[in-house]
């Protein structure tokens, strides 16, 4: 069975992945509004009453800020942990608020969806890798440094949305405060492309076809020059650069296998936030 997967926007402004099958899909994170989610959804294709739940990484605003109307909207349910719902403040009906644990996989149709913890400067922050019969996809971004857990995990992926946050020249002379650059480079903050391309050159695994490259800093990093570092060591694996503009491409990942359904050139949106990681 094939599994669809789409960045519908990555970086400070908003976060929220897609990954599904024809018969199911979950989002992680839903940092963009209600409305633009829809919007991102229908361009793609996707029918909306294909999406049965939510899972939250962590409470930073960009990975929360559409979550309680498009759950109350859609009747979704919301698998977020005490302590991320505690210090996010979010306003979810209580029976459709669920948790999960890194002990036991939570299953949604074909679906399984496990959840294990990373170094972040959250209060409860957590990565997914969601499988489809044999086909792995991780969903890593907001993630201080590298772990165990994420190298197991990024050994058995098929697709994977790994961080790339900043270049580490641009952020050491650019114009963020000092305490700012101590806490993105400070082991609870973001990877950095070396970090990244150092966990993708060593822990890739062969079946790996597609590295979504996440998260970028809009003030500290480049697309093409990130995308030109990992395409110089890509090999047979498809480089693409998440956009925090507009969605990605639908892709299909089946196994050893993909193909890529739908394209569309990036937009660039009006308005950029000052200090985006």
């Amino acid at each position: 069975m094939c599994v669809s997967i789409s960045s519908l926007n990555s970086g400070s402004n908003g976060n929220c992945y897609y990954i599904g099958n024809q018969n199911e899909a979950v989002l992680v994170d839903a940092g963009l509004s209600c409305r633009e989610i829809e919007k991102r959804l229908k361009r793609l294709g996707i029918a909306k009453e294909i999406i049965k739940a939510i899972f939250i990484s962590h409470e930073h605003s960009d990975h929360i800020k559409g979550i309680s109307i498009l759950s109350q909207k859609y009747r979704l349910p919301v698998y977020i942990t005490p302590k991320t719902l505690l210090n996010g403040r979010l306003a979810l009906e209580k029976k459709l608020v669920k948790t999960f644990t890194e002990e036991e996989p939570v299953v949604i149709g074909s679906l399984s969806i496990q959840a294990f913890s990373k170094h972040h400067d959250a209060a409860d922050p957590y990565s997914f890798v969601i499988t489809c019969q044999h086909t792995r996809v991780g969903v890593f971004t907001d993630i201080g440094r590298p772990c165990k857990n994420l190298i197991h995990h990024f050994k058995l992926c098929h697709a994977v949305f790994l961080e790339s946050n900043y270049d580490e020249d641009m952020l050491n002379n650019g114009s963020y405060p000092y305490h700012l650059k101590a806490r993105i480079k400070g082991g609870n903050g973001h990877l950095s492309n070396r970090q990244a391309l150092e966990v993708f050159q060593k822990y890739r695994s062969p079946f790996l076809t597609h590295l979504f490259l996440s998260h970028l800093s809009d003030n500290n990093n480049c697309p093409k020059l990130v995308e030109a570092l990992f395409k110089q060591h890509a090999g047979q694996v498809n480089i693409v650069v998440a956009s925090r503009f507009i969605e990605s491409s639908l892709y299909l990942i089946e196994g050893k296998g993909t193909s890529l359904a739908f394209s569309r050139p990036a937009k660039k949106a009006a308005s950029q936030l000052a200090f985006s990681f």
